[in-house]
């Protein structure tokens, strides 16, 4: 069957030519087409199902709306695993499918089930909706708005963002949400005077009920006059402040009472669970972009800039949008290190060729084997939607020098053939009689090393994730560069190589050292006698290069003594293999290599009882710490959360985006890795008062987050009924790990300490005056939860 390739590849060699060019087009069209990442998506099959509630506590969140999602989702189809998130005023319901299910068939079966949480869920506690479709990679850029603080307020930026900059974001294709945090979400609000209802006899209930029955429009369905139709409207929604005050709340002896007489009206901004800062200096307004699932990341990110350009031109003036996290960075730094490590073992692999082969002809067919394996990669990359990443990338740079085996083989074998063949057979019968020959092996050698990456396609989980286009890309490199030995090797061989001449000889000569090269030739009509392999420097007519003969002076002793001397080749081996044994135990372990993304995630932790405004004057505090370390370019801020859709921290815990300097600057800062930046950092946030600091990155910690549900490489779960005593061990455990070399930021999570005040309505005495408790808990709720 192979030799009946070759002789096919021979008799049709122009097809073989076009063959090459259409792979060399098509791997540049593709390669241009190629969804470009820096890693590999390692995001499990996730729907998150969020429930924004009006104040909830966290145990009301967990029983009377968590729960009941969760109960939900149980007997879904291919569902491994439910985990819940229960905080102020909001739960987190996150459902993880089997890996390979497709996503849009999870958030079907997950939306017709959140119809039945709906229904469990008590009236005004809140409606589970959805997050949005996208992975754990999928947060791509983040920015924020710079303006002169004295031109525009912190309420005048969000309206900005909100209203200009993330409704044209969202047009972006390849942009499933782009969320909103810091500043004030602009609100008119109505702040009622406890006295003035009094002194007109009214309740909190009447007025919420006048203000909601005096600003709503209406349709009125149409009018016939003259044959004429006129559609009817009535307009009766508040269009300012002016409105508002102007609703009549009560009529007293024919004079009404307004609005304006039993609350003032102003403008403020909403109830907030988060905000943004930047640099220890003030506070901002920040957006976050989310890439739909699936998405080209490279394109995706290209046409978000492109947008933001256009955007920019409509802005106010003084407004700028200044983004501080881009993926981009990453992904063009990453793939452009595997490219560089590509093309450098490109160059190195042909040059090698070049010294060994000793000759340029047959190191050009060779060399000839990389771009053809590469391209033909390339080509199936796209078609079964690799991306181009780390892993996928380094998949090719590792099979560099392998895809140039079997084509070593044939051109290595046309050669000698080539030198031994009669002066008078055609050079195309001597090239497919040399091909045939090691035509069997190469297949057979090609196949094997193949196989040997088959167990990586068995694997599962995050591990299959990771390690899947790693073995993809080996497999198609090294099936191209097959394809490229069968059938352009013995092609090119014919069009390129030469047999040598008589007036050559002084060339052979110095190729061999000085030796002269020996030409047996046949007699006339002799029949031709099958090659026999012939070592080195005898009189076979093969040319080697004088580095090769440089090399063979020490080796054939070595190999003349092992040979003769067989129990020393056995010792050695026992000795090397006794020896690796006993220092692989020592060797540490890890799942992949840490990538240095070039930004930082400083996580900092506060009591559980803090406000929002000490934890953003300690942020501020620790921000200007960490400036202080050289290295540091800029410091952005997350305190707590912003729009549902990508985090549900709560207001005690910071997310602190450390943007580096350059990292050919880092020496002349006094840094020689990222290592020593992080224990700089350290340093300088060690000893603040009621502060725990973590130090991660912002891949790295989305990653450990989805996968083991804590922002940590390591996490030790503990599972019980009595919660204290849960938080007990669970400090006794951080306590010894902290102890143990190479452990750093050791922090037990925070269950308790959060202070409440508990009111429970006296029936009793409600009954005595006539008010129904769903009087009294809207009072509460519109009292004391409507004020910030």
């Amino acid at each position: 069957m192979v030799n009946k390739l070759i002789d096919f590849a021979i008799r049709n060699r122009l097809l073989m030519v076009v063959l090459a060019l259409l792979v060399i087009a098509g791997g540049a069209w593709s390669w241009q087409r190629l969804a470009v990442d820096a890693v590999p998506d390692v995001s499990p099959s996730l729907v998150q199902v969020f429930t924004v509630t009006e104040g909830l506590a966290p145990a009301e969140v967990e029983t009377y709306v968590t729960y009941p999602v969760e109960q939900a989702m149980t007997g879904l189809p291919k569902v491994e695993e439910v985990r819940s998130i229960s905080n102020f005023g909001l739960s987190v319901v996150n459902v993880y499918f089997e890996d390979g299910t497709d996503i849009y068939f999870a958030r079907q079966v997950v939306g017709e089930r959140l119809q039945e949480a709906r229904e469990q869920i008590p009236e005004g506690f809140g409606n589970p909706e959805m997050g949005p479709i996208s992975t754990g990679m999928g947060l791509i850029l983040y920015y924020y708005l710079d303006a002169p603080e004295d031109e525009y307020t912190l309420t005048e930026l969000r309206t900005i963002q909100d209203w200009l900059i993330k409704p044209q974001l969202e047009t972006v294709r390849g942009v499933t949400e782009v969320l909103s945090i810091g500043g004030h979400e602009k609100q008119y609000q109505v702040n009622v005077n406890p006295d003035a209802l009094q002194r007109y006899d009214l309740t909190l209930h009447e007025v919420i009920e006048r203000v909601k029955a005096n600003n709503l429009n209406v349709g009125a369905q149409f009018l016939e006059q003259r044959g004429e139709q006129f559609v009817i409207r009535s307009e009766g929604l508040a269009g300012g402040i002016e409105d508002l005050e102007s609703i009549t709340i009560k009529t007293v002896d024919g004079s009404p009472v307004y609005l304006s007489d039993v609350a003032d009206v102003e403008i403020g901004g909403a109830i907030r669970q988060g905000l943004q800062t930047l640099n220890g200096e003030r506070e901002v307004v920040s957006g976050m972009v989310v890439q739909l699932y699936g998405a080209n990341t490279s394109q995706v990110i290209e046409r978000v800039e492109e947008k933001l350009e256009q955007i920019k031109q409509g802005l106010p003036e003084g407004v700028e949008i200044v983004p501080y996290y881009e993926q981009k960075t990453l992904v063009a730094n990453s793939v452009a290190t595997v490219t560089n490590a590509l093309i450098q073992g490109i160059v190195l692999v042909a040059l090698v060729l070049l010294l060994f082969m000793g000759g340029f002809r047959a190191s050009v067919v060779v060399a000839l084997a990389i771009p053809f394996s590469v391209l033909f990669t390339v080509i199936a990359m796209h078609q079964f939607g690799i991306s181009a990443n780390l892993m996928s990338l380094g998949g090719l740079a590792i099979a560099i020098g392998m895809m140039v085996d079997g084509t070593i083989v044939m051109v290595e074998n046309v050669d000698r053939h080539l030198r031994e063949a009669e002066e008078d057979e055609p050079r195309l019968h001597v090239v497919g009689r040399a091909c045939r020959e090691v035509g069997q092996p190469v297949v057979f050698a090609i196949a094997i090393i193949i196989i040997v990456f088959l167990p990586l396609f068995t694997l599962e989980g995050v591990a299959g994730k990771t390690f899947r286009p790693l073995a993809y890309t080996v497999a198609l490199a090294m099936l191209g560069s097959l394809i490229y030995a069968l059938f352009q090797a013995p092609v090119f061989s014919d069009l390129l190589m030469r047999r040598p001449k008589q007036g050559r000889r002084w060339w052979r000569r110095w190729a061999a050292g000085g030796i002269p090269v020996l030409r047996r030739r046949r007699k006339k009509n002799a029949q031709p006698q099958p090659s026999q392999p012939m070592s080195s420097g005898e009189d076979s007519g093969h040319r080697e290069s004088w580095i090769v003969r440089a090399l063979l002076v020490p080796y054939r002793p070595i190999v003349r003594f092992f040979v003769w001397q067989r129990w020393a080749a056995v010792v050695l081996a026992l000795a090397l293999l006794i020896i690796g044994a006993a220092i692989f135990p020592q060797l540490g372990s890890e799942f992949t290599p840490r990538l240095n993304e070039g930004d930082l995630i400083v996580n900092l932790t506060m009591a559980p009882s803090i406000s929002l405004e000490e934890t953003k004057r300690l942020t501020l505090l620790a921000e200007k710490r960490i400036l202080e370390v050289p290295a540091v370019e800029q410091v952005v801020s997350r305190i707590g959360r912003g729009e549902v859709g990508a985090h549900a921290d709560p207001i005690n815990s910071v997310h602190a985006l450390v943007v580096l300097a350059p990292r050919d600057q880092w020496p002349e800062l006094g840094y020689e890795s990222q290592a020593e930046i992080e224990q700089a950092l350290r340093q300088k946030l060690d000893g603040m008062p009621g502060v725990m600091a973590n130090l991660t990155q912002p891949i790295q910690l989305t990653v450990d987050e989805l996968v083991g549900g804590v922002k940590a490489q390591l996490a030790i779960k503990l599972f019980g009924d009595d919660l204290d005593v849960l938080k007990a061990k669970a400090d006794e455990i951080a306590a010894v790990v902290r102890e143990l070399p190479g452990a750093a930021d050791v922090q037990a999570d925070q269950v308790t300490g959060t202070p409440q005040l508990l009111i429970r309505p006296d029936r009793q005495a409600i009954a005595r005056y006539g008010i129904d408790l769903a009087t009294v808990q809207e009072t509460i709720a519109a009292a004391i939860g409507g004020a910030e």
